[in-house]
């Protein structure tokens, strides 16, 4: 358990030396720690890429539970945390976008939901759909718009993302909620009024 701790703990600090003595010396790949999380599990949720790329060299499993909850994959997991270069290299190793048979979350509706829009903007133009409502029948518009993630909103509609009344209708009933979301959400009901205005003009 110590030497499968120590792979975790080194991919997680991004140390990539010992990382690859590590798997040298027969430590399995996906070991795991005392929390039960994989070493690219952390190397994903830490934005270390190049960890993340000799892992999945290593054959990691790319569908194992992942996250502070075990409630995630790696790819969601790096999506979540904004780790925008760890989502590229997980997505350059072919891992699927969609949701996972026992995890529905997708990777784009938790990077819009947590507002990482470089994260969504990438996860877009490698192909996620943002139409797609696999996660509770919502689009990952709307759940940004639920959320208050603006600058998320924004890159979603950027991307041609639908501005339903489902997102508008949810961002105008947290505006009312006090001073600090009503700033926040009014951003967000700015962006939705004027993406239907601009589709109903054309």
């Amino acid at each position: 358990m110590e030497r499968s701790n120590e792979l975790v703990r080194a991919a997680r600090g991004g140390d990539l030396a010992l990382v690859v003595r590590l798997l040298d010396a027969g430590v399995p790949v996906d070991a795991l720690d005392d929390d039960a999380r994989t070493a690219l599990d952390l190397a994903a949720q830490e934005n270390h890429a190049d960890v993340v790329r000799v892992l999945l060299a290593a054959g990691a499993d790319t569908a194992a539970h992942a996250g502070p909850y075990h409630d995630l994959t790696p790819l969601t997991c790096a999506a979540m945390f904004g780790s925008t270069e760890a989502v590229a290299a997980l997505l350059d190793a072919g891992v699927s976008m969609g949701a996972q048979e026992r995890i529905p979350y997708t990777p784009l509706v938790v990077a819009a939901g947590d507002n990482h829009p470089e994260t969504v903007a990438l996860l877009i133009d490698r192909g996620a759909d943002p139409e797609d409502r696999a996660m509770k029948g919502r689009t990952a518009l709307e759940w940004a718009a639920c959320r208050g993630s603006v600058e998320s909103v924004v890159v979603l509609l950027q991307r041609g993302a639908e501005a339903t009344d489902a997102a508008l209708c949810c961002a105008l009933r947290h505006a009312d909620r006090g001073e600090e979301e009503r700033e926040r959400y009014g951003r967000v009901v700015r962006a939705l009024r004027f993406a239907r205005g601009r589709t109903a003009a054309t």
